[in-house]
């Protein structure tokens, strides 16, 4: 247990309000894009609000803003929790000025109607330049933060040098490294490459060099979104299921893993781009395959630690102590956040494999199987992960208890019931060739159109029976979250984390509590699997594209 300052107090809370308040528009969009893509509305645009503009809202919001906020918040929480100090005041108020300022900068933008360029903001599409102006200020506002604990963690270590430096704080550190090396290359895009173009001063840009760089950003981020989650699983979900962590060497080796393997496998992304040579994208995959090893390893070792919390509430069998795990239980909710995020993540984990495999990746590429694939692990231990926690942490940072407590506990279990059968629909649609991003709605599912395909019919009426039941879960939450929020104080504002003992005495191995030699080998890994791909990028285009809108396949006249 940890009293905070009031100060870290109310950071957090603005860390956690902020994002939230957001997601309202973020899923309402999600709403609308299956109501659009189902055929059930047969328009370009509701309430004055088009359907690309709503799904570059979606995907900013709940992609990038949610997930950067809660990060920041959670680590804050993390560092002050472990270490035992607080970061600097000066450094996290800058952190959360630039990343408040941002975001309002991108969301006005957006919200305008003037970015609508989607979540991978792709030239030739254009936005206004507040929109990357904006998006680029939140991202530096968590470079503050991160760098600010580096402070932290260093000070603590040099009064620590002997013991080893707590899991969580490891996973952290870990995870805003690779948040810092991956975005220095989407920063280098936004601000050399497309704020230039967006205000007129250059005609044309690199599509492909910008595409190449978006996903050394882009796949990067998706275990950004992550390790938040998998910090959660290794520290809290074993003491959560009323038991000890099976080893916790395993995750200082699976996040070590992730720091060598997670930056340098976005050309993955590129398969179906004729300028980077089929050697580099043979890499790629070969690496991709290597970045499942440490979810193997997670995989294992969670399932071991819930096996025997299992067995010391009496569980037995081979697969019956599964059920004398606390699904339900009102005062552990923590539980069935993380564990459906779990669930979902073995599906999202596997159909991840298709889209690593060079040859299997053709078959699915731009379709609906990517979205359906991506939701598993997105909307899956991410965004379960982030839900539990915000509450738990609104909960304990203002001292309320928990309102509607049954209510928050049916909540995970419904959005999971949801997400199954929406990207179940969407997997399917995308195996018969159902596009992406498209609105269906239009062209595909309009009976009176020539384009008419009723094949996917009830793959996206399934997408969109899914998405509903996804969209009462989030109602559901922001009443829990809101409803918390504005109760009244009945115990003292503090940080009193569920931290779960290893099994097993574990000695201090000095190479798995020291970053240096990790960071040296990741920088030398990038250093191979990158040069190459921007050296295609460059090489192997010809014209700078204009400017184009998501809606009309002529470019924009410059005048």
């Amino acid at each position: 247990m940890m009293n905070v300052s009031r100060f870290l107090k109310n950071v957090i809370l603005i860390e956690l309000f902020v994002p939230v308040l957001l997601l309202t528009v973020g899923i309402y969009h999600g709403l609308m894009q299956v109501i659009y893509r189902s055929g059930v509305i047969h328009k370009a645009s509701v309430a004055k609000l088009d359907y690309y503009q709503g799904l570059t809202l979606h995907g900013v919001i709940n992609a990038i803003v949610l997930t950067t906020f809660f990060a920041v918040a959670f680590g804050h929480a993390t560092i002050a929790f472990y270490l035992k100090k607080e970061p600097g005041k000066k450094a996290t108020l800058l952190s959360l000025l630039l990343m408040v300022i941002g975001t309002l900068m991108a969301a006005a933008a957006m919200l305008s109607g003037k970015a609508s360029v989607l979540y991978t903001f792709y030239p030739p599409l254009k936005a206004h330049p507040a929109f990357y102006i904006g998006t680029a200020m939140l991202i530096v506002g968590s470079w503050v933060a991160f760098w600010d604990w580096v402070v932290v963690y260093i000070r603590w270590k040099k009064e620590n040098r002997e013991i080893n430096t707590p899991l969580a704080v490891i996973g952290t550190l870990v995870n805003f490294t690779i948040w810092f090396v991956c975005t220095l290359a989407v920063a280098y895009e936004v601000l050399i490459l497309l704020v230039p173009w967006s205000m007129g001063w250059t005609a044309g840009v690199n599509v492909m060099l910008a595409r190449t760089l978006f996903w050394f950003f882009g796949h990067a981020l998706v275990y950004f979104w992550l390790l938040p989650a998998y910090i959660m699983f290794y520290t809290m979900l074993p003491k959560l299921a009323g038991g000890k962590l099976y080893s916790g060497m395993a995750g200082r080796i699976a996040f070590f893993m992730f720091l060598l393997f997670s930056i340098p496998i976005g050309v993955h992304h590129q398969f179906g781009d004729p300028s980077i040579g089929r050697g580099i994208k043979l890499s790629q995959s070969i690496l991709t395959f290597a970045v499942a090893i440490p979810s193997f390893i997670t995989a294992f070792t969670i399932a071991a630690s819930l096996e025997h919390a299992s067995y010391m509430r009496g569980g037995k069998g081979l697969y019956k102590w599964i059920w004398k795990l606390p699904f339900f239980r009102k005062d552990v909710y923590l539980f069935g956040y993380l564990i459906n995020g779990l669930i979902l993540f073995i599906f999202g984990g596997l159909t991840g494999l298709v889209n690593a495999s060079y040859s299997l990746n053709n078959v699915v590429h731009n379709t609906s199987f990517i979205p359906g694939h991506f939701h598993l692990t997105v909307a899956g231990p991410v965004f379960l992960a982030i839900l539990g926690m915000s509450v738990f942490l609104v909960s304990q940072l203002t001292g309320r208890k928990i309102y509607m407590p049954t209510i928050n506990t049916i909540i995970p279990y419904l959005w999971t019931v949801g997400v199954l059968i929406f990207s179940a629909g969407l997997m399917w649609g995308g195996l018969m060739g159902e596009p992406r991003r498209t609105n269906m709605g239009l062209t595909y599912l309009d009976p009176a159109n020539e384009l008419y395909h009723p094949y996917w019919v009830i793959s996206s009426m399934l997408g969109l029976a899914g998405g509903g039941i996804m969209f009462v879960a989030g109602f559901l939450y922001f009443i829990v979250f809101f409803g918390t929020f504005l109760r009244k104080r009945t115990a003292e504002p503090m940080i009193d984390l569920p931290v779960s003992e290893s099994l097993h005495p574990e000695k201090r191995i000095p190479i798995f509590d020291t970053f240096k030699p990790w960071v040296a080998l990741m920088v030398l890994i990038l250093l191979m699997a990158y040069i190459p791909a921007i050296s295609d990028a460059l090489n192997n285009t010809t014209k700078k594209a204009p400017p184009y809108k998501p809606s009309d396949p002529t470019p924009v006249v410059v005048k």
